[in-house]
This record gives structure tokens, sequence and C-alpha cells, in this order.
């Protein structure tokens, strides 16, 4: 038997070749995980395997810029959840946290359990799983441990703050005092040593609801949110004279320090542009123009003026996320939930203690009312969409999915709220079942206001009810605009994190079906959006189909693009690794096959042989 040429070939797919370009029909060979060759009639004699793409479209991977896997790579490297939606390449180290420093353990601090907890909604024997995984102590040792276990996705790693600030300082020091002139000294020269080892940059944060879940610290912040502006400077400045990017969030309590802090951006300013990757270009419910404030924001640094280059991330589908009661990342923006969200995750008695409480009870009915009033100026402010805070507490906003009565499932806490009112006025017929009357009655008499209702929904269940909400991302035609605006960056997705709170793994798709709606051309600009383009950005060797490129590739079938529901896709499973529930996608039938590293990954609705067993993909160091 004749020895091939090609170990695969694929025939006959319509080509978006992450450059924007328009899309052609072509063949697609692949030799020892690389591109081999590209064209017309290529020989089907000359492969070992032929593919026929007919009717399909074929890609670059996609890469998901904004995630939290930092901890489920090492319990399974293959990231299964990722690659059956088309990604193959992964950004971690995100929003100051990761674990490229190694365990960081001191005692009975546990920094990356403490840290992650209540920032990403991870419970804290998830993150234990994870903790006893790490076998390294530096940078250096976490990227030369891609190598040694079976990588799925490519993976880019940013310097984390927060775990940069531990390491040289400690936890308790991070988050109590300013860091001496040593300790500044040392952190630049850890992020240094971290940029000549490929790191892509470093992260922070500002988010007001990110909280630590140590005693006696849980009305403390992560520790990147104790930096100074001095102490940002001299670490950015790092970062910038490598050309390497900067990822952050806004600081939403203070709008103008937010602005002052992304104007790190600015050559014109700072000497050199620093390349700055923001969340997020997102259209809010309940601030649906606040996106044109960043965006504007973005434009005027981004101009000759500046010579800024800051892009916010933008989020492909809506931004739906589930809570289990109040646990939820939603409700750490709101003062007196956030108590209940602080105790542990199994402490049952110590949030009813807290309900039950009057001063907190108080404080609850304050907080769920604000802004939602007649005249005060809080309520004037939302109306014109400039709300205090951006949790939505409206009960028709918020839809069961999980109910502790089977008769509420699928209705929204309003439509409940409404019945009760009229069980309580003598309309028994309103009780549909033994299960709902019983629940109606157990309500205090009368129940008085949603307010009341929420307080005994958490008293009654605690995590026992279930129910998502749509923040924001609600309008397909200004999502779409979103994601083809020059200023934004596709490809935040959050994968990982929230683990029983959303599942963006497929949101990448759902950019696609976006500009499937509009025209091939739109699909093309959505390609490169999605590949070539973050991948130039972040300065990483991927998201293109030239010859001698890693043959990381997806393919799509168009049609069940077309008539896929990514909302329907979403769903909670047990899963083993974690010995817990998550919340998944499923966009099955949409991608046909997934490459990485010329090894089928995903094939028609199975995952391949290699993937979880052997290195495929590879830790990227940026150029």
């Amino acid at each position: 038997m004749s020895r091939k040429t090609w170990d695969t070939l694929i025939q006959n797919a319509l080509v978006f070749d992450g450059t924007g370009e328009k899309p052609r029909e072509m063949d697609i060979a692949i030799k020892s995980g690389k591109i081999a060759a590209k064209g017309m009639f290529l020989p089907r004699s000359m492969a070992a395997e032929v593919i026929d793409g007919s009717g399909q479209w074929l890609m670059p991977g996609l890469l998901d810029i904004h995630t939290h896997l930092d901890l489920e790579v090492d319990l399974e490297p293959g990231l299964p959840e990722v690659v059956r939606h088309g990604t193959t390449t992964v950004l971690v180290g995100n929003c100051s946290l990761g674990t490229c420093f190694g365990s960081q353990l001191e005692g009975e601090q546990d920094p990356i359990v403490d840290c992650f907890t209540r920032v990403e909604n991870i419970p804290k024997s998830v993150l234990r799983k994870c903790v006893a995984a790490v076998d390294w102590q530096n940078t250096g040792e976490y990227m030369d441990h891609f190598e040694k276990i079976p990588l799925g996705p490519n993976v880019g790693v940013f310097v984390p703050h927060s775990m940069l600030r531990i390491e040289v300082m400690g936890l308790e020091q991070s988050i109590s005092r300013e860091p001496t002139e040593a300790e500044l000294l040392r952190m630049e020269a850890l992020l240094d040593t971290a940029m000549d080892q490929g790191y892509i940059g470093m992260s922070t944060d500002g988010l007001p609801f990110h909280y630590l879940s140590n005693d006696p610290h849980t009305d403390k912040r992560i520790p990147t949110q104790f930096a100074s502006f001095g102490e940002l400077k001299r670490l950015l400045r790092v970062v910038r004279n490598r050309a390497r990017v900067w990822q952050t969030t806004p600081i939403l309590e203070h709008r103008l320090k937010a602005f002052l802090y992304f104007m790190f951006t600015s050559g014109r300013l700072f000497g050199k542009t620093l390349k700055t990757s923001a969340l997020s270009a997102v259209e809010f419910v309940l601030a649906p123009k606040a996106v044109n404030g960043f965006l504007g924001f973005a434009a005027l640094m981004n101009s000759r003026l500046f010579k800024g280059n800051i892009h916010f991330q933008a989020l492909g589908t809506s931004f739906r996320i589930w809570s289990d009661g109040i646990v939820s990342p939603l409700y750490e923006e709101l003062d007196s939930t956030c108590q209940l969200i602080a105790k542990e995750y199994d402490d049952v008695e110590g949030r009813r203690a807290l309900l039950n409480n009057p001063a907190f009870i108080q404080q609850f009915r304050d907080d769920w009312h604000h802004g939602r009033g007649d005249k005060d100026f809080a309520t004037i402010k939302a109306k014109l969409g400039l709300p205090d805070v951006l949790v939505p507490r409206d009960l028709d906003m918020m839809h069961f999915d999980g109910a502790p009565v089977p008769e509420w499932d699928g209705e929204t806490l309003q439509q409940v709220y409404d019945r009760l009112e009229r069980y309580q006025r003598g309309q028994a017929d309103q009780a549909r079942s033994d299960a709902e009357r019983d629940a109606l009655d157990k309500f205090p008499r009368p129940v008085g206001d949603d307010a009341e209702f929420m307080l005994h929904m958490m008293r009654e269940y605690d995590k026992g009810f279930r129910y998502w909400v749509d923040v924001a991302n609600r309008n397909d035609d200004v999502t779409l605009d979103l994601l083809l605006n020059k200023h934004t960056l596709p490809g935040f997705n959050d994968s990982g994190a929230h683990i029983t709170n959303m599942a963006f793994f497929d949101a990448n798709l759902h950019s696609l079906k976006l500009a499937q709606r509009k025209s091939l051309e739109t699909v093309a600009r959505m390609v490169r959006r999605l590949t070539s383009e973050p991948a130039a950005f972040f300065g990483l060797d991927v998201g293109t189909l030239e010859l001698g490129d890693q043959a990381d590739i997806t393919m799509i079938d168009p049609e069940a693009l077309k008539t896929w529901d990514d909302k329907t896709g979403r769903q909670l499973i047990y899963r083993e690794l974690f010995e817990h529930q998550q919340m998944v996608s499923r966009s099955d039938g949409v991608v046909t096959h997934t490459f990485i590293n010329g090894e089928p990954v995903w094939r028609d609705g199975e995952f391949g042989p290699a993937l979880g067993k052997q290195t495929l993909g590879r830790a990227l160091r940026a150029a």
C-alpha cells in the first residue's frame, strides 16, 4: 500500500479564510497537523481520509477571548464543552484571577478558592478539586506544564493581578496595605519575566461586586481592587513596553474614575499605546444607552488625538443569567443580598437567620425598592436609563426554570405573585393543585409587596427555586451591530465561570447566526472578527488558514445554524468531573467537525478519540 501524501482532505466546502474576504469553494489538505495544500480539485488519491464538505462552511477554529477555564483545564484538559462548539483557542487568567503562580497556599489561606468562589460563582468543593491538581510553582512552570497534559484547545494566558499581589504580599497584606517599594519592584520583575515567557498581558478588575469568600474577609474585595493608580501605571508600563494586552473591567461605582483608568490606553498621554481589552459592550435592559458611552469613549481614545487601542468585549447572544434563590452573580450588587451570598454554600440556617433579622429585612427592602419608587431621584435616574444598580428586580423579568411548585415552571415570578394576591382575596380556584395551595397558604397575609414575596421565597426555599433573567442583549439587531462595531472585540463568553448561572460556550456560533441572517459577506466579516482579528490583537499565531498553519478548523452546517435556537440549548447537567451541576450549551448539529492540530476532536456529534488522550493544542506564547 502506497504512503499517502496527506492525512486528511476536506473537499468542496465553502471556505471563510479569516481575512474577511468573500468565501469560496475549495479543498483543504492536512498533513502532520498543518495546512498542507489548498485549491480546487485536489486529488483524492493523495489523502488517507477524504471528508465531503459539500454544503458546509469551513473556517479557522474560533477564539474564546474571555474564559475562566484555568480551573477546568487541569481536571479535563480536552475541554469538551468548548470544542463541541467549534472553539479551538481559549484565553485564561482574566479578571485578575488565575492559577499561574501555583496554589499559593499559605497556612489557612487558600487564595484560589478565596478569590474565585464568589467572583465566578463556583462552589468551594469544586475549586478545591481544581487546587489539588496544581503541581507547578511559578509562571514558567505553568506555561511548560501544558506540554505534559492532553490539552485540547490552545491556551493563551494573562498574568492575573490579584494573584500577582498575593504572590508578592500574601493574601492578608494584599487587601490591607499598600505595597512597599521593594514589593512593587518584585511585582514588576515577575511581570516582566512572564512577558519573556510569552504571557499575553496582565488582567485587572474593578467591578464593585467581586468579593473574597474567606472569613473574616467576606466584606473585602479581591486584591486587584486595592491597587493605587500609581501601582497600575508602573505595572502597565511593563505590559505597554512589550506591546502586550491589558484586560480589565470598569470601576462601575465611580464612572469618571473608570474612564480615567481606561485612558491608560493612550499613547499620547503615556508615551506608547497600550492595547486594552475591556468588559463589555452589551445593551443592558435597565441601561440600554450605557454602551454608547463606552463606545464613544473608545472612539475618542482610538483617535489620532489620543493614539489609543481600546476595544470592549462583545457577547454574541442574550445575557441570560440563572439564579438559585439569591445565589447568583446578579445579587452581589446589592449590599443586603451580598451578605446572604457571603454565607457558605450549604449554610442554610445562616441565611435564614439573616432573612429573619429585622435590620436585614429593612436593608433588603431598601435595596429592593431603590430606584423603583415614584418621584425620588434614584427612580428618575433609572427611568432615564441611568440606574444606580443594574440588577433587575422586576418580577415579570424573572422566569421560573426549576420551581418548587410544578405549575410555576415556565411562568414569571410576577404571574405567581399576581395569582397569590387573587388567592389571598378569596379566589380559591387560583390554586391549581394541592401543592400550589399548600405553597400559597404559607405566604404571609397579606403578602404586601414584591419585596415581601421574595423574602418569603428565600426563607421557604433557600436555593430551591431557580429562575432566569435576561439582563442584556435582548435585541438581536443591536447585538449584531455591537459585534460588528470597530471598537468592540467579539468572543466574550465567560466560559467556565458561574457554573450554575450561565452558559455561553456557544455564543460565537450565535454571532455567526446573527450574521447569517444578513448576508454571506456579513458572515465573512464575523468569521474574521472571531478568528484572525482577535489573534492579531492578542499577538497569537492562530486564526488563519495559510499554508503551514496549525490545522485548527471548524466546519458548520449553515442550514442547522439557521434553525438552531441557542436559548433552548442551555441545560443544567450533573458533571462527574466536578461532582456538581453545571450549566452547559448544546448546539449539536451546527458544528459538524472541529479539528485541533489536524485531529478531529468533534465529528458528527461525537468527540474524537484523540481528545483528552493526546496533547493537541499548545500554550500560545505572545510574539
